[in-house]
């Protein structure tokens, strides 16, 4: 690599890694700012936005080179329905975002939009990294320098069966004078498995690059298919056509900078934007981020990334009977590749439809219409409140008046598979705390339903050891959080969860 282009390479990433000096504020550029956005310059509304139907595709923009794009920004509402869209809006993994640099016919940057923004499965998460910042999980930035030559042609495309309402956005450039002839281009390729296949590693990137470049971050979602940790699959790098990785890691968690497990929380160069948890039960999902700004990884005419897809498994999983730490799992994984390098991309992979890019069902759903079907109550009145946080119709409402109001309701085991036990419960200000119990039997400890934010929780109650038919839950109201206005209680839904059965063999590796 000449001196040229990693100085230039350098330069490009450091106004995105804040390693610059402010000093270098001082120096004007030989560029001209410009930015092309969602306004409505000619009628002086606030109708500054775009409405996007299913199926079509919108040129965001298309600029003439040479220049180099600085910051993308967007925001549009949430996929459920609200005032400003009756009939819902596109989720954030609907939405497909793609690049185009100097006239090529393939893209350099495709991924779902919220993928991309390091939030994924269609989630909403804050995101507070160097190059990509999310406000409260709707205001997305980016500030990856994307730079041209002669075009820039930015696209997004609405693969819901909904329209994607009021997308507000800016695309803030500079006009260059030149660049560098051996200038590199960014590039971003999202990537999955559901599940991750046995029998070798997932992988990320498999970039083809004769002129060089540089990886520069990694995007990946997990949900997980099994009970117990799944993050023990060690990364890998092969560059350069190499056999044998010349990068070898120690564990996921590692890779993505965290130690002992994932804990959510975001950092300028690593993450974990959202997680369920420990990401250690079954149905747990997350997404983590590790944006390789101070070392990105270099290569002179290739690089393939895997990752392994290894962890934890149940006792009843393997075929030992016990219970192993360093064993192949079949989660699923959704990732983005991110890097920059010389000469236009090939892409690796074939984006899929969104309609295959949603997770399998692996839950069994009992909505809140069908428990108010059945619910008794006890000093208490129940109803069906509808709204964007709830899945189905709405969820099961209980207005209760006190300590020893209670609500039960039935649901049907189909048949003798075994099947986790999950309540999505909403919890908020003025909820109570409840005794949960499965056909009289008290399950664990009163839960406490009190939230200074309205959310949805899982709560789950493991693996049920009770025959297929009609089974009864009962939540009776045992006291109240001191901070909460109110006995109340919401119930979005019951879910009977189902996980892989089939047996693995354990690797006798240390691990």
């Amino acid at each position: 690599m000449n001196m040229k282009w990693l100085l230039f390479a350098v330069a490009s990433i450091a106004p995105c890694v804040g390693a610059q000096s402010l000093d270098d504020l001082t120096i004007p550029r030989d560029a001209t700012s410009a930015r092309v956005a969602s306004n409505s310059p000619h009628d002086w509304s606030n109708a500054d936005n775009r409405w996007i139907k299913p199926g079509e595709t919108y040129t965001l923009a298309e600029i003439e080179g040479p220049g180099v794009i600085r910051h993308l920004w967007f925001t549009f509402p949430e996929s459920a329905a609200s005032w400003i869209s009756k009939g819902g809006s596109a989720s954030p993994d609907e939405i497909v975002l793609r690049m185009y640099w100097d006239g090529a016919e393939e893209p350099a940057v495709e991924s779902p939009l919220g993928d991309f923004f390091a939030c994924g499965f269609g989630m909403r998460a804050p995101v507070r990294s160097v190059p990509v910042q999310v406000q409260g999980g709707d205001s997305y930035n980016c500030f990856w320098p994307m730079p041209f030559f002669k075009s820039a042609r930015l696209t997004v495309t609405n693969e819901s069966d909904r329209v994607l309402a009021a997308l507000y956005y800016q695309v803030d450039y500079t006009r260059e004078a030149s660049l560098p002839a051996d200038t590199a281009y960014f590039c971003a390729q999202y990537r999955q498995e559901f599940p991750s296949e046995m029998g070798h590693d997932y992988l990320v990137a498999d970039i083809d690059a004769p002129l060089g470049g540089h990886y520069v971050g990694t995007v990946m979602s997990v949900r997980s298919r099994s009970p117990q940790w799944f993050g023990e699959g060690d990364d890998k790098f092969f560059i350069d056509g190499a056999e044998a990785p010349q990068l070898w890691g120690t564990g996921t968690e590692d890779y993505f900078l965290n130690a002992w497990g994932m804990q959510e929380d975001t950092f300028p160069s690593f993450g974990v934007s959202r997680c369920d948890g420990w990401l250690a039960e079954l149905g747990d999902t997350g997404t983590m981020y590790r944006w390789h700004l101070a070392d990105p990884i270099s290569f002179r005419k290739s690089l393939r990334f895997e990752i392994e897809h290894k962890g934890w498994i149940s006792a009843d999983e393997t075929t030992t009977g016990k219970i192993d730490g360093h064993v192949e799992r079949e989660d699923d994984f959704a990732t983005v590749a991110f890097w920059y390098q010389r000469g236009q991309p090939k892409r690796f992979t074939t984006l899929p439809s969104a309609k295959d890019r949603k997770l399998p069902a692996i839950d069994l759903v009992i909505e809140g219409k069908d428990l108010l079907a059945t619910a008794d109550t006890r000093k208490a009145e129940v109803s069906l409140q509808a709204g964007g946080l709830w899945t189905g119709e709405g969820q099961l409402f209980i207005d209760a008046g006190g300590v020893g109001s209670s609500v039960e309701f039935g649901f049907d085991i189909p048949d003798g598979r075994p099947r986790n036990l999950v309540l999505l419960c909403t919890h908020s200000y003025d909820f109570g705390t409840y005794q949960i119990s499965l056909d009289g039997q008290p399950f664990g400890a009163p839960v406490d339903f009190y939230s200074r934010e309205i959310k949805l929780v899982q709560h789950r109650f493991g693996e049920l050891a009770t025959p297929p038919g009609r089974h009864t839950i009962r939540l009776e109201c045992v006291g109240l959080n001191p901070n909460s206005e109110g006995y109340k209680l919401g119930v979005d839904s019951v879910r009977l969860r189902e996980r892989h059965t089939t047996k693995r063999q354990p690797l006798d590796v240390p691990h």
